[in-house]
């Protein structure tokens, strides 16, 4: 696909950043967080709504854009201001990415492209703007996970978009030519949840509105 700054349509480009956020289905989310498929679906929804609600109030961001098929979590996020895309594509996380990646190009062509874990639900936005500023001084980046061998964003401001999610993703797209954003003072950005104990460390970061309320409903 097209890279981010280098070409724009009829000369013209987007200054700031599109985000790709991927929500899978609820039912099938968060297998390792309950015993209780509800309260699973419930925390994924919130989850993707918190990261979103986040994303969106960060200033550079000009779009975000959610790959789904999932009905409930698209006209959630489409309230929130989200552009959403179905799963075209089918085959797998990374090419759903490249499809909202490339959906989002064609909107906002020049705008430089990120690809966002749908899952951190203490997200700041001005964490994340540090993080998209510190991804536009390298060009293509990689913000690690809370673990240190996963990614939560991969962030393209120069170069192709070739997001690599998958077991042991941090060092798969470094060795494709990302660089590592420092982020040890970007505790919201790094805290994907999958487990209790995950939930635990970003409830004591602070989660979003949806989170909290989900908490206190179940």
């Amino acid at each position: 696909m097209s890279t981010t700054g280098e070409q724009a349509r009829d000369g013209e480009s987007d200054a700031g950043w599109c985000l790709v956020v991927p929500v899978k289905l609820l039912h099938l989310a968060k297998s390792r967080l309950s015993t209780d498929a509800s309260h699973r679906s419930a925390l994924a929804l919130a989850f993707a709504a918190d990261t979103v609600a986040a994303a969106l109030r960060t200033p550079s961001v000009v779009e975000l854009v959610v790959v789904t098929d999932d009905p409930t979590a698209a006209a959630l996020v489409t309230e929130l201001g989200a552009a959403v895309v179905p799963d075209a594509p089918d085959a797998g996380l990374n090419p759903a990415l490249r499809h909202g990646a490339e959906y989002a190009s064609s909107r906002h062509p020049g705008c430089a492209i990120g690809a966002l874990s749908a899952d951190l639900p203490a997200l700041k936005s001005t964490e994340l703007a540090t993080a998209l500023q510190r991804a536009e001084k390298v060009g293509r980046g990689v913000v690690a996970d809370a673990v240190g061998t996963g990614t939560t964003a991969y962030l393209v401001a120069a170069g192709e978009f070739t997001p690599l999610f998958g077991a042991d993703s941090l060092q798969a797209h470094i060795a494709a030519g990302a660089a590592a954003i420092r982020a040890d003072d970007l505790p919201s950005v790094r805290r994907d949840v999958d487990t209790p104990a995950d939930l635990t460390e970003a409830l004591a970061l602070g989660v979003g509105e949806y989170t909290r309320r989900t908490l206190d409903r179940l």
